[in-house]
């Protein structure tokens, strides 16, 4: 009776354990495959389409370019005007046999430890650089990229983006007022560190009183630092006899403010041509002043428009 109750209990214990492997045994396989896969990806492979540009032939072989140590979409960077900063570009070769690529940065101050690198099979190569921050024109946010291109055209670049700090500041000139015709034509220049959307009010007052007076209005432009633009406006119904002031304040969010004028004198030359002697006379004295920019030297003289030789500090390079 005990023989069959052990060999019960000995059949019984070998059932459990066959049924134990069946329920082990498949799951081996998938875990197996999963291993493979991950071991066959580089570490430093940034996934996602925005994080790396890769350059895939026919062949099935490729290569990328990324930031080094993965997990960077593009370089971020940050500091004064001046500073040094560094950082490594990776180049990760996917393929099974030997890629060489040039490399190159565009949009800012970038210089490369190696421009040229051979990369062999399934290897990746680790290329420091450094950008300086420049130490003249705007601070803010700045863009440039980091290219490659092996022998066969392909190509794959990595963003960097470049914070130059500093205090932003807003400012701008207006400049060369004139009256031509029935415009009135200006320039404005942007001598701070910011963009600026200006905003424009005219106004001209005439020998009778005011003959044009428009309110500030924002400019479809955008003004970038250093930037100079050449503008003007339609003055339609300008007076056909008169002496006029001409004046144009700009202003822009942050302070921006200035004003510049000309003056401009307005004569029927038809009419005048075809009277009298004596309109005659009175178009020859006003022959000289015709939409003429009047200065008075330092003793006093007038000198009328000189042209401007100083250079200009825009506060930016342009």
């Amino acid at each position: 009776m005990s023989r069959v109750l052990c060999l019960s209990r000995a059949l019984g214990l070998s059932r459990v354990l066959c049924l134990s492997c069946l329920l082990i045994l498949p799951t081996a396989g998938p875990v197996t495959a999963a291993v493979r896969a991950t071991s066959a990806v580089p570490a430093t492979e940034v996934t996602g389409a925005a994080a790396v540009t890769h350059a895939t032939p026919s062949s099935g072989r490729g290569w990328s370019l990324a930031p080094a140590g993965g997990g960077r979409p593009a370089f971020y960077a940050e500091g004064t005007p001046g500073t040094v900063l560094q950082d490594t570009v990776s180049v990760t070769n996917r393929g099974a046999g030997p890629v060489t690529v040039r490399l190159h940065g565009t949009g800012l101050p970038v210089v490369l430890a190696r421009t040229e690198v051979r990369v062999p099979a399934r290897t990746r190569a680790d290329v420091p650089f450094t950008i300086t921050v420049p130490d003249t024109g705007p601070t803010g946010d700045l863009a440039g990229t980091i290219g490659a291109r092996d022998g066969d055209g392909r190509r794959a670049t990595v963003r960097v983006r470049l914070r130059a700090a500093g205090p932003a500041l807003a400012a701008l000139t207006v400049e060369h007022v004139a009256v031509r015709g029935d415009r009135i034509t200006y320039e404005l220049v942007n001598r701070g560190t910011t963009v600026l959307a200006p905003r424009l009010a005219v106004h001209a007052e005439g020998v009778l009183g005011t003959v044009l007076d428009r309110a500030p209005r924002t400019l479809p432009v955008r003004l970038e630092p250093g930037r100079r633009l050449r503008l003007s406006e339609p003055w339609p119904g300008r007076p056909a006899l008169d002496a006029v002031e001409v004046r144009l304040t700009a202003t822009a969010p942050g302070g921006a403010h200035d004003t510049a004028g000309t003056s401009a004198r307005f004569v029927p030359w038809g009419p005048l041509a075809a009277g009298t002697g004596g309109g005659a006379a009175l178009a020859g004295a006003a022959l000289f002043t015709v939409r003429r920019r009047r200065r008075r030297g330092p003793d006093g003289a007038d000198v009328g428009d000189t042209p401007c030789t100083t250079a200009e500090l825009t506060g930016a390079v342009r």
